[in-house]
């Protein structure tokens, strides 16, 4: 069975499967990075400091696991697909906003 034909695409791209190491730090720290961007475009709101250093620590723990996952399965390319709908959502509702206050005056 070659492993490679079934490896997602940021796993192939990072080669896990010939760097191990190297590799899944990479594909980790990916996945760290943009869970935090998707949670900061989507669903984050301002909390004191501990609480939001509390609520980072378990999202960079819960990653960990979305990692082992993502070696197979296409978690981070997920996580891009999603990172873009909430940039373009951003982009869409601070242009209507602008316009929605120049018309105003």
């Amino acid at each position: 069975m070659n492993v490679q034909e079934h490896l997602s695409f940021f796993a192939g791209l990072y080669r896990v499967d010939e760097y191990p190491k190297l590799g899944m730090w990479m594909l980790y720290l990916t996945i760290v990075a943009l869970c935090i961007l998707v949670f900061k475009l989507g669903f984050a709101q301002k909390l004191p400091l501990l609480k939001s250093a509390m609520v980072y620590l378990f999202l960079v723990l819960g990653c960990t696991i979305l990692t082992f996952l993502a070696i197979f399965l296409p978690i981070t390319e997920g996580l891009v697909v999603a990172a873009l709908i909430l940039i373009i959502y951003r982009i869409r509702r601070h242009n209507f906003k602008k316009e929605e206050a120049s018309n105003d005056v």
